[in-house]
């Protein structure tokens, strides 16, 4: 008989919900983003309901809107990822824990350290979000005067990935011997110095701490342009991507495990996780005026300032009630200003329409009760447009609650997700194999 196909659910918790709208619900909590009680009991609800992965998000500078919008986000102020997750690893037992961390302003040894150091903190439970920040911003707090081309990030991001994973490397499994009575506390044999040289980094190691439970935290990616897949079909084992509907969610799958099968890699060896908007209700129309009362509360302030990100451009001078003008490339996520501008063109929105639905949230969204949720997740499990969603709430507390008490058991009753955790590790929840250590080879397990 075979095993029926699982799906893999994550939480996209930086910030606690993306709608702009989310603090403003009756009955959200409004600090919800940056209240370590508040988190922490989310991060045990989502736990509970046996997601795979708390998954947190980063910004290095306060996002470039105008201040007329800025002032009414959420987003404005939210916890360092390490801190927050290694506080969370102390109050959880098994759901995953992923940060993002940059490629483009931070150093490999930095990034090695903390993501292994929470990988053992945790007991075997990180993952990295390899991002190549696109918020020019950035670049502003870390003593350059212009964002750093899309072309180099990537290139940058490649051998940043090789450097990382390299560190990571550095001692055997078995290298550290503490031998109380002959005071050998580890074998240099199993020691490597990576001295890397490259195009873009030099980094000689080795790694100052021991290699982790998971070998490698587990490997997040999330561009989506060409460069980006390229990347996720050589490094990554899961991809949050975001898909319009199930046909770009095809495409997607399709395109990223085809580049894996043309590289050797083997495609059951990533898990693609769209970016799911999630509101349930008693009935469909009832979810739709959740969504519907939620949007109206997303000031038109912060709605074009949206539009203005999401296109790398200024969108404050358009015509409110025309059609989006051609937009110039730019610096900025390509694949993300793809998106609107397909999306603008595909329903005829008008600049209005389209910064309103930007404002709140325009992504893929699962607006129903829970049985029509759970029917078109499954659907979109069967016929390969995703391995699971990364689900994002649309505010705090009860949209999370609506999730974790009504839709994951109506997925648990049609067999389609777990009622228990299948080990203690992210890899395990996944269903990701242990990497090799590049460096030294496993020990036979009879000798172990």
């Amino acid at each position: 008989m075979t095993e029926q196909k699982q799906l893999k659910l994550g939480a996209f918790m930086r910030p606690v919900s993306l709608h702009t709208g989310a603090w403003r619900y009756p009955g959200a909590y409004p600090d919800a983003n940056f209240n370590f009680q508040h988190i922490k009991s989310f991060a045990q609800e989502l736990e509970k309901a046996k997601f795979d992965a708390f998954f947190m998000a980063d910004h290095l500078a306060v996002l470039n809107m105008p201040i007329e919008a800025l002032k009414r986000s959420h987003t404005v102020t939210s916890f360092e990822p390490f801190t927050l997750l290694s506080a969370l690893a102390a109050v959880t037992d098994r759901i995953g824990l992923v940060a993002t961390a940059s490629t483009t302003f931070d150093q490999p040894y930095h990034i090695a350290r903390r993501f292994a150091s929470l990988d053992h903190i945790s007991g075997g439970r990180a993952g990295w979000n390899i991002v190549t920040t696109s918020n020019p911003d950035a670049a502003l707090n870390f003593g350059l005067d212009e964002h750093m081309d899309h072309g180099e990030r990537y290139h940058r991001a490649r051998e940043f990935y090789d450097v990382v994973t390299g560190l990571w490397d550095s001692f055997a499994d078995d290298a550290f011997i503490r031998n109380a009575e002959t005071g050998i506390f580890f074998d240099p044999e199993k020691m490597h110095v990576l001295a890397h040289k490259g195009e873009e980094l030099s980094v000689r190691g080795p790694l100052n701490i021991a290699r982790s439970p998971q070998g490698w935290p587990v490997i997040v990616q999330a561009g989506q342009s060409d460069a980006g897949r390229q990347l996720a079909a050589e490094t990554a084992e899961a991809v949050f991507a975001a898909p319009r509907n199930l046909a770009d969610g095809k495409a997607i799958f399709a395109d990223i495990k085809g580049r894996m099968r043309e590289i050797g890699r083997n495609p059951d060896h990533l898990k693609i996780l769209p970016a799911a908007f999630i509101v349930v209700g008693d009935t469909v129309e009832e979810a739709k005026a959740k969504r519907a009362k939620l949007d109206s509360l997303v000031h038109y302030d912060s709605a074009i300032a949206s539009l203005s990100i999401a296109l790398g451009h200024d969108a404050s001078g358009f015509d409110p009630d025309g059609l989006l003008p051609e937009i110039p490339d730019t610096n900025a996520s390509k694949s993300g200003r793809e998106r609107v501008i397909a999306l603008a063109e595909a329903e005829k929105l008008t600049v209005r329409q389209l910064a309103q639905r930007l404002g709140g949230y325009a992504g893929l969204a699962f607006v129903g009760t829970p049985q029509t949720i759970a029917d078109e997740m499954e659907q979109w499990l069967h016929e390969e447009g995703s391995d699971g969603f990364n689900v994002v709430f649309p505010f705090l507390p009860q949209g999370l609650l609506d999730v974790t008490t009504r839709v994951v058991p109506e997925l648990q009753r049609r067999g389609i997700f777990r009622r228990e955790y299948e080990g203690t590790t992210l890899r395990e929840h996944l269903g990701l194999p242990r990497p090799d250590n590049r460096f030294f080879k496993a020990m036979p397990a009879a000798a172990q």
